[in-house]
């Protein structure tokens, strides 16, 4: 048993570092989603009007956040001693709402340290490496995985939320079975009100 849990391990190790050799960094996934903006169309295989009106919602809101998002002091120190060696790969698709409000908080946090090399690759493209990191089952993104370049070892995970819009979510599902359009609403207000600092709270762990 031993034997097949290491051989899994290491074809997991295979899929995330094949995933970031070809993965893109924060800037190049900022052009494509403009240029989806530009064409009326999404990130992944699956086009709809839909999926576009959120691409469109979605590269005004990191547009608004990249130029308004603040590290606090305590926070920025901590992670420009960081001395570790790393890629966050994040699994992401440009109509993703949960991936607009907390991905400019992650690049901010990436560009603090040299030591910290952000990639993003597309969930509907590359399923398998999805498929390894389900949160409770569920394809749900942004998924951030922390992978140890010298020790080749994913150190951590984060996704597809905040730890506290975690909670928000899994009560009303609870309570309503599923996620209503007006929740949906509801939970993009919470985002903007937190204004991520709830998301480098839980980002603060990952070193």
């Amino acid at each position: 048993m031993e034997n097949n849990t290491n051989t899994l391990q290491k074809d997991v190790i295979s899929l995330v570092k094949e995933n970031i050799s070809k993965g893109i960094n924060y800037q190049e996934y900022r052009n494509i989603v403009a240029q989806h903006v530009e064409n009326g169309t999404s990130t992944g295989p699956h086009q709809s009007e839909a999926l576009s009106n959120y691409t469109l919602l979605n590269n005004s809101r990191m547009k608004r956040l990249d130029k308004t998002t603040k590290v606090s002091e305590e926070l920025e120190n901590k992670y420009r001693n960081f001395q570790g060696d790393v890629t966050w790969l994040v699994i992401t698709e440009s109509w993703c709402g949960d991936a607009a409000q907390n991905l400019p908080m992650i690049n901010k946090l990436a560009e603090l340290n040299s030591g910290i090399d952000l990639k993003m690759v597309s969930r509907d493209d590359n399923p398998e490496l999805m498929n390894e990191f389900l949160t409770n089952g569920a394809m749900a993104i942004p998924k951030l995985i922390a992978f140890d370049k010298k020790k080749e070892e994913v150190i951590g995970l984060w996704g597809p939320r905040p730890t506290v819009a975690t909670q928000m979510v899994a009560d009303y599902k609870k309570e309503h079975g599923k996620l209503t359009p007006e929740f949906k609403k509801d939970l993009q207000v919470w985002y903007n009100k937190d204004k991520g600092v709830s998301t480098f709270e839980d980002l603060a762990e990952l070193i």
